[in-house]
């Protein structure tokens, strides 16, 4: 059973910076697409940034160059810079990995067979 487990969360204040951690269990996770999501109270989980293997990024438009998703292969672990963060960003924030390679099937929850638990980000205002 492939486990993600997400870290790095917490509260801060707008325009203040977070990085997140996704830790796999499996070294073969960290092969395929690794991707981050975001759900807010009352909201649908919405896709945030994923990293292809190939090393190719993809970002939603709501990111705007603030976030950026990098992994490490040696560490089973992939992360998520968050910098200039708004209070629009105050979500949980969920990895999940899968052999997901179009930006479409990215987007899209159903796509990815493997999700980590979360981890709250709060900014205030």
């Amino acid at each position: 059973q492939v486990q993600l487990v997400e870290s790095g969360g917490g509260s801060v204040q707008a325009g203040g910076s977070l990085r997140l951690s996704c830790a796999a269990s499996e070294r073969s996770v960290t092969t395929s697409t690794i991707g981050w999501f975001r759900q807010a109270p009352g909201k649908e989980r919405e896709f945030v940034a994923a990293h292809r293997r190939s090393g190719n990024t993809f970002y939603a438009d709501f990111v705007e160059g603030r976030f950026t998703i990098s992994r490490d292969n040696a560490k089973n672990t992939v992360y998520l810079q968050m910098i200039s963060l708004l209070p629009a960003d105050t979500a949980v924030y969920y990895c999940a990995a899968g052999l997901v390679i179009t930006a479409t099937a990215m987007a899209t929850t159903g796509s990815w067979p493997y999700w980590g638990q979360g981890t709250q980000v709060t900014v205030s205002s």
